[in-house]
């Protein structure tokens, strides 16, 4: 009994936890599940200056030979496309769990997306779409999470962090 209950719970461990997100507007196909790691229901807090890390799960309706990610961010009423450099906008090439290209009908694959928040993006809220489109960019999936852009943790400037010192001295 013991040792089923420890299966039991190291399954539940390694389970991640999927992120509310929302469909895109229309009839545009959704993914199966979305991971936006450290976050379970949106919006998310994102630190700018880092990557965050999305596990999307699709499946395929057509022969895929090539997938790109594009996404737009919308805030204060205006849309706009966010770039991405090419090895991100890449989805064949970050496939997980020995998937590749080409992707055949019915095929469902887990696609991890390094989602690059710029260090001089502005502290807002926003609403990112992403897509992913195949090599004919025939839309494959699609999906809304909001985010809120925040600031990392600088360290503090050179004379915050000696006055940290030297109060940490007079402590001991």
């Amino acid at each position: 009994m013991l040792r089923f209950t420890v299966l039991v719970l190291c399954g539940l461990v390694t389970l991640s936890i999927a992120t509310d997100v929302k469909r895109c507007d229309g009839d545009k196909p959704f993914p199966l599940e979305v991971r936006v790691k450290g976050c379970e229901t949106p919006p998310c807090d994102i630190v700018k200056g880092t990557s965050v890390d999305m596990e999307i799960d699709f499946v395929t309706y057509k022969h895929v030979t090539r997938a790109t990610t594009l996404v737009k961010a919308k805030t204060l009423g205006i849309t706009v496309p966010y770039e991405l450099p090419a090895d991100v906008r890449e989805v064949c090439s970050n496939l997980l769990y020995g998937a590749y290209c080409p992707l055949y009908p019915t095929e469902d694959v887990t696609y991890l997306f390094l989602f690059p928040i710029a260090s001089n993006y502005p502290e807002i809220s926003v609403t990112v779409e992403i897509y992913i489109e195949n090599q004919d960019s025939e839309l494959l999936t699609c999906f809304r999470c909001d985010i809120k852009v925040k600031k990392g943790n600088t360290g503090g400037s050179a004379k915050e962090i000696e006055q940290q010192v030297n109060n940490a001295t007079l402590v001991l």
